[in-house]
């Protein structure tokens, strides 16, 4: 492209994704375009036939040259070079520089200066301080050097070549091999003289993604041959470079799969009736998509987790051998509502029902008493509320029926009559009798509209049928001798709703209220009179389930499953003990302890757990809400941020409050001490990170300084070394923060082979492969909510927005990395962190305050 005979000059540069304006026919000095980048014409003779300043014919001395077809220009007509702005390293761009171009070199300088946004560049460097004068030092010369370094005052600053380069003394003359130096007055001089180019070149400046920060951890020219891999976030693309040396790529899945081993907590915020006691003594109770049976006499669990989305009711065959489970609807086929049967005994799955029937979930299930449980119904949470009955054993449907009843609370059979059912709710209490035919006949007990919320039904032996309400009564429906039902009695027995209702086997009736936390007993035989009530503390919440301890027997012991997720034990007559400690709200903050397998937790509850595998060691209230945990590295000291912006520092070893800081009036979201444990970032809602200073104990705190921000953020992580900081706002732009000069680092390239403590940040090169899997199953628009490595570096974990847990090879780097999962929670997977020693993980599920553990077998 630069054999034309004319020796006019000029300057092309171009960059990524840009299109020139035309100048007469065929392009600007024979560049044509293709797929969006710029080649050159072979044989091209100058500016084509268009008329006007195109056809000066100039010759152009730099273009865009990434993918220029080999062999389309002379080894002495043009090279490739790297210039740099040496005030700011930073700015640099890739150009094809025309050796034979008749433009006076001077010039050219002044127009690579307006490329890399620097007024009047006078000066051309090598790397190592020599300066460039002619395109002959160029040609010659300096023919192996690929960077070169563009100044705009008559000398070098000290350090503008980085560390340790020396710039030459203004006296110092670089000579060619062709001849002398030429003076420096005499060159200016001569650049006056000559007759400036009519058609100087467009300013164009370097593309973000060229834009390099110096640093003398790798060389420069390495950097820039680095790919770096782009993954879409929202419909967003993000960019990510990858470190010179990394371990190779291992899409393999990894040699260990995941086992659950611990279930804590029990889902009593927003469930219904959920707690029973098998013939084996198994406390029996479900948490997200887990059905959890708990021997206390040997402290151990066995789980069910035929479901893959969380269970939404659950109710026990007659026989207690069986157990009917729905659940609600996911994303996927595989995630469609259904009801299972399956065994307690072998925890197998018998039958599964209603596929494709049920719509976005299952509120309700129930066996028919009188034939032994060979019916069961269900009720769909669709719009309709769909209920129908199944003989399960052969899967065949018996009826349905669409109540459109809305806020139905639950259903269950008359235990005299198996074609009779019941289902109650807001301003509803209505029997269905199921015909012959599979049809059904209403019979509405409340009358609509009514105000009544109807939150649990019981049975009297004679089969009369027993209420309780939203507003505390208890009501009592007799039949008249025309098979009409009317009210025998009613009585107030709690302040506002009960939420569960137990007859015992010799006539007495339990309740429990979930406002005022009182359990009553009551005499069925003698008109219902009060026998003795109880009042729980406080902290363990409301009454939502009740159970005998031994169903049949007359003792008074029972179980109690409360609102805030505890499980308790005890009688009237006696005070109530916890069995279960599960946090009472939304649960996010999980830490685990540096040295021990030991791990915290903090909630919405305000407060804070230690535990030990499956061992509560103690909770404290720090009266906050929780979002953000983390260990000193001594381990003996825990830090807490809280929604409201406090700092709570916590004795790890017994629970107590030893500081508390307002650090902003921010939600802190992230909390993370340095390797060595003597300085904590804070990563707060208002984008800011604010820094402290911790004392060799962890327990005193004096702050730095902040590092001003502007997107909230969501996790942290420190450099090795403690000079640097990574952080994940909310839409998942990955940030670098320099914590000595306290200011955002806004070059990504720089810190791409920076060594990073933890990996808690979800976004990365090194883990770029954990979003948008080929292997994830269809629809997947995945979102990483949480990701953590083990200390060894050779595995990371990944939780993500629809309840998923996978465990990947590190780095995880490519779309085609294999993986194991389970799939126990459905919402959002909150947290997830490897114990000491990497044997086992601990996750957390937010909105529903599950925490779960999971160990790490031989696959």
């Amino acid at each position: 492209m630069f054999d034309s005979e004319e020796e006019s000059a000029f300057v092309i540069l171009t960059a990524p994704m840009y299109h020139p304006h035309h100048y007469g026919g065929g392009g600007i000095g024979g560049i044509y375009s293709q797929n969006g980048v710029w080649y050159a014409s072979p044989g091209n003779q100058g500016w084509g036939s268009g008329a006007g300043p195109a056809r000066l014919g100039r010759k152009p001395s730099v273009t865009e040259v990434d993918n220029m077809p080999s062999g389309s220009l002379k080894p002495s007509a043009g090279r490739v070079i790297r210039i740099i702005n040496s005030h700011d390293h930073s700015v640099q761009c890739r150009v094809l520089l025309n050796l034979r171009t008749s433009q006076p070199f001077e010039e050219v300088l002044e127009d690579l200066g307006q490329v890399l946004k620097m007024i009047g560049a006078k000066k051309m460097y090598t790397s190592n301080g020599q300066e460039v004068r002619s395109f002959s030092q160029l040609r010659n010369e300096f023919a192996e050097v690929e960077t070169f370094y563009l100044s705009n005052t008559p000398s070098l600053p000290v350090g503008a070549l980085g560390p340790g380069v020396i710039p030459p003394s203004p006296g110092r003359r670089s000579r060619s091999r062709l001849g002398g130096s030429v003076p420096d007055d005499l060159s200016k001089t001569t650049a006056r003289q000559r007759a400036r180019s009519k058609s100087r070149p467009r300013v164009l400046y370097a593309p973000e993604n060229e834009l390099v920060r110096a640093s003398s951890d790798y060389p420069l020219l390495d950097a820039m041959k680095e790919e770096p891999t782009r993954i879409t976030i929202r419909g967003l693309r993000r960019t990510f470079y990858p470190p010179l040396h990394h371990p190779p790529i291992d899409n393999a899945p990894p040699d260990k799969k995941l086992s659950l081993f611990w279930v804590h907590g029990y889902r009593g915020i927003d469930s219904k009736r959920n707690l029973w006691v098998l013939p084996s003594g198994e406390l029996l109770y479900y948490v997200a998509a887990v059905a959890v049976l708990y021997d206390r006499e040997e402290d151990a669990q066995r789980h069910y987790t035929g479901h893959t989305e969380d269970i939404m009711c659950m109710e026990v065959h007659p026989s207690r051998e069986l157990v009917g489970s729905g659940q609600r609807a996911g994303r996927d086929r595989k995630s469609q509502a259904h009801v299972r049967i399956w065994s307690t005994e072998s925890l197998q799955t018998l039958y599964v029902f209603g596929m494709g029937e049920l719509d976005s979930g299952v509120i309700a299930v129930a066996f028919s008493q009188l034939n032994g449980g060979s019916y069961i119904l269900a009720v769909d949470a669709g719009r309709e509320s769909i209920l129908s009955v199944w003989q399960w054993q052969w899967g065949h449907l018996l009826g349905k029926v669409a109540t459109l009843q809305e806020g139905i609370w639950g259903a269950t059979f008359h235990p005299l009559d198996d074609n009779l059912l019941i289902t109650h709710g807001r301003g509803h209490l209505a029997f269905w009798h199921r015909r012959k035919d599979g049809f059904f006949e209403k019979t509405d007990i409340i009358k609509p509209p009514s105000r009544t919320f109807v939150t649990c039904v019981q049975f009297e032996p004679d089969g009369d049928v027993i209420t309780a309400d939203s507003d505390g009564f208890i009501t009592i429906y007799s039949v008249d001798a025309d098979g009409a039902y009317f009210v025998r009695m009613e009585f107030e027995a709690h302040n506002k709703a009960i939420s569960c209702l137990v007859m015992l086997s010799e006539g007495t009736l339990i309740s429990g209220g979930e406002k005022d936390r009182k359990i009553a007993a009551w005499d069925s035989l003698q008109n219902y009179k009060r026998i003795t009530d109880i009042k729980l503390p406080e902290s363990a919440g409301g009454v939502r389930s009740i159970y005998p301890q031994r169903p049949g027997r007359n003792d008074g012991n029972i179980y109690v499953g409360t609102t805030r997720n505890n499980i308790l034990e005890g009688s009237l007559q006696r005070r109530f003990n916890q069995v279960i400690f599960g946090h009472g709200k939304h649960l996010w903050a999980l830490a685990a302890h540096p040295d021990d397998e030991v791990f915290a937790t903090g909630g919405h509850d305000k407060y804070v757990a230690l535990w030990r595998r499956q061992k509560l060691i103690w909770t404290t209230s720090v009266g906050y809400e929780i979002i953000a945990l983390a260990f000193h590295p001594y381990g003996a000291a825990l830090a807490a941020g809280s929604s409201e912006g406090h700092l709570i520092v916590i004795n790890a070893e017994n629970g107590a409050t030893m500081l508390t800081i307002r650090v902003c009036g921010s939600p802190l979201n992230a909390v993370e001490f340095n390797q060595v444990g003597d300085m904590i970032a804070i990563g707060s809602q208002n984008g800011s990170i604010y820094l402290f200073r911790v004392s060799r104990d962890g327990f005193s705190y004096k702050k730095i300084n902040k590092i001003r921000g502007s997107q909230p953020l969501t996790h942290l992580d420190w450099s090795s070394e403690g000079n640097f900081l990574q952080s994940v706002t909310v839409d998942f732009d990955l940030l670098f923060w320099d914590v000595k000069s306290l200011s955002p680092e806004k070059s990504p390239i720089a810190m791409k082979d920076v060594k990073w403590m933890t990996s808690n940040c979800t976004v990365g090169f090194l883990v770029a492969g954990l979003w948008n899997n080929r292997y994830y199953p269809a629809p997947s628009n995945t979102i990483i909510t949480t990701t953590a490595r083990t200390a060894a570096q050779d595995l990371v974990a990944a939780g993500d927005a629809d309840g998923y847990l996978r465990l990947f090879r590190y780095p995880c780097i490519t779309p085609r990395a294999e993986f194991t999962e389970a799939k126990v929670y459905s919402g959002t997977l909150a947290a997830v962190k490897f114990l000491y020693g990497n044997h086992s993980l601990v996750t957390v599920g937010g909105t529903d305050a599950s925490l779960m553990i999971w160990e790490l077998t031989e696959e």
